[in-house]
C-alpha cells in the first residue's frame, strides 16, 4: 500500500513542504514505476520536489534542461570525435588499421553519456529529472516516450543498452505549449500550485527558522498580495525567500518602518523592468501595511 503521508515527511525532512495531493502522486508514481508529470507556473517548485526526492532517498539526481532545438546527441550520447580522432593517428602511426581499430574507437571509453543513458546505466536508481519538458520540440518528445516505455537505448555501434536500474523520472512543464496525449497517458500528474498562506508561512519557517513569527507573516502576506498585481514574472517560492533573507540581512523587524528599505529589497521579487517600473514605493507600502 502507497504510504503518502511518509513521503510527506521524507520531504518535509528536506525542506520541501509538499501538499497532500503532490505526496500521493509522488507516492504512487514511485511505487508503480510511473514518470510523473509536474505542471504549473514557473516558480512554484515544481523542480525542487525532484531534488527534495532525491535527497530523501540518498539517490543521485540526474537533470536534463529542456530547450527548443534539443536533440537526441545533447539527450541521450554523443561520440567523443576528438579522442577517436586522436587513436586513429596513434594507430595509424603504429600501422595499425582496419576493423580492430575501429572496434576500439567505438567502445564505451569513447562515449560522452548524456542524461538519459546516464540515468538507465546507474547501479541503484537515480531521481532523472527532465525539466520544462514543453520547451523541447515535439519531435524530442515523441523520441522521449520510446525511451521512457522500456528504459532501454540503441546505440547501432554497440547495440541495445538496458537499464540496469530503473530511474525515477519527474518531468516538468510551465505550459510553454501543450503536450501530446501520448505522454500524459504515460505519466502520474499533479499541478503545482503557489501555496497556501499557511503552507507559505510553514515554508518560510522551515528554510528560515529564525526569522519571527510577526515578521514571517507579513512577509508572506505581502508576497501573496504582489503575486495577485498585474505582473510579467510573478514572484515564486524562491523569490519569497530570497526578500526573507535580504530583510534579514537588513535587520528589518517590520515591513512598515522604511519604505525605502522595501522598496529596494524588491529586487529580489520583481525580475522585470516593467514590473520595477509599475511597483512604486506607494504601492508596496501599501501591499505592506495590508500584509497580515
Amino acid at each position: 500500500m502507497t504510504d503518502w503521508t511518509t513521503t510527506t515527511a521524507d520531504l518535509a525532512r528536506q525542506g520541501y513542504i509538499a501538499a497532500p495531493e503532490l505526496a500521493m502522486a509522488l507516492a504512487l508514481s514511485v511505487s508503480l514505476g510511473r514518470p510523473l508529470l509536474l505542471e504549473g507556473a514557473a516558480g512554484v517548485g515544481k523542480t525542487e520536489v525532484a531534488k527534495a526526492l532525491a535527497a530523501a532517498r540518498g539517490a543521485r539526481l540526474i537533470r536534463l534542461q529542456c530547450y527548443e532545438g534539443l536533440d537526441a546527441g545533447h539527450a541521450i550520447y554523443e561520440w567523443n570525435y576528438q579522442r577517436q580522432l586522436l587513436a586513429i593517428r596513434a594507430a595509424a602511426e603504429d600501422g595499425e588499421t582496419g576493423s580492430a581499430v575501429e572496434a576500439r574507437i567505438f567502445s564505451e571509453d569513447y562515449l560522452l553519456k548524456r542524461p538519459l543513458l546516464e540515468a538507465i546505466t546507474q547501479d541503484a536508481p537515480p531521481v532523472l529529472l527532465i525539466d520544462e519538458i514543453d520547451r523541447a520540440d515535439e519531435e524530442f518528445e515523441a523520441y522521449l516516450l520510446e525511451v521512457l516505455s522500456d528504459y532501454q537505448i540503441t546505440i547501432p555501434e554497440l547495440g541495445t543498452i538496458t537499464a540496469t536500474a530503473r530511474p525515477i523520472v519527474i518531468l516538468t512543464a510551465n505550459g510553454t505549449r501543450d503536450l501530446s496525449d501520448a505522454l500524459r497517458r504515460r505519466c502520474m500528474y499533479a499541478y503545482v500550485d503557489y501555496p497556501s498562506h499557511e503552507t507559505e508561512i510553514t515554508i518560510l519557517a522551515t528554510r528560515c527558522p529564525g526569522i519571527e513569527a510577526r515578521l514571517a507573516a507579513q512577509i508572506v502576506g505581502f508576497v501573496q498580495s504582489v503575486r495577485k498585481q498585474d505582473l510579467e514574472k510573478k514572484p515564486g517560492v524562491a523569490e519569497m525567500l530570497d526578500f526573507a533573507a535580504a530583510l534579514a540581512g537588513l535587520g528589518v523587524n517590520d515591513l512598515t518602518d522604511d519604505p525605502a528599505i522595501l522598496h529596494a529589497s524588491l529586487a529580489t521579487l520583481l525580475k522585470t523592468r516593467s514590473d520595477r517600473a509599475a511597483f512604486t514605493t506607494e504601492v508596496a507600502q501599501r501591499l505592506a501595511g495590508t500584509a497580515a
